[in-house]
């Protein structure tokens, strides 16, 4: 296994099914499924590469099995945090610790860069996404915010992590 930033010469196609594929089995009755009907191939493609955003990718066998993005915080009201914008493994290689590797990943590269605290933002009905960062120390903040994903208001939930103090 293998975890590194994104190069020019990763396909952002094979990225974007990532997303995809992802987005398909973890939001199953929690996002409509006329928004995944019309998910055209590759749709995430021209997002991955947005200014200030850092992506990296997981590969097994050379085969890229997981992808996630990191940055400064979104937040206005947070500049002092690092944020987790995505982390996505492809639906066959979830729950064999795969996504523990990436989320150590992503808070290691947030950490070089000179934060102490990490936020990332969770939809409050993916209830195993939510145990997971639990059971890998993330703390739910009880900060929420509202979003409308295919029609339908759903509210996301802010985790936070701390580094201990040195």
């Amino acid at each position: 296994m293998e975890i590194r930033y994104m190069t020019p010469d990763d396909s952002l196609l094979e990225i974007s099914n990532i997303y995809e594929q992802s987005w398909k089995y973890a939001y199953h009755n929690i996002i409509p499924q006329s928004f995944f009907d019309s998910i055209p191939t590759g749709c995430w493609a021209g997002g991955i590469s947005r200014e200030g955003m850092q992506n990296l990718v997981m590969l097994k066998d050379d085969q890229m099995i997981g992808t996630a993005s990191i940055c400064k915080s979104r937040c206005a009201q947070y500049p002092e945090y690092g944020e987790i914008v995505s982390i996505y493994l492809l639906p066959d290689f979830i729950g064999q610790g795969y996504g523990k590797h990436l989320l150590q990943a992503c808070t290691a590269e947030l950490h070089k860069q000179g934060f102490d605290r990490i936020l990332l933002w969770v939809l409050a009905k993916n209830t195993a996404a939510r145990r997971f960062y639990e059971k890998n120390g993330l703390i739910c903040s009880g900060e929420s915010r509202c979003d409308n994903i295919g029609g339908k208001e759903l509210t996301e939930i802010m985790y936070t992590f701390i580094f201990p103090e040195h």
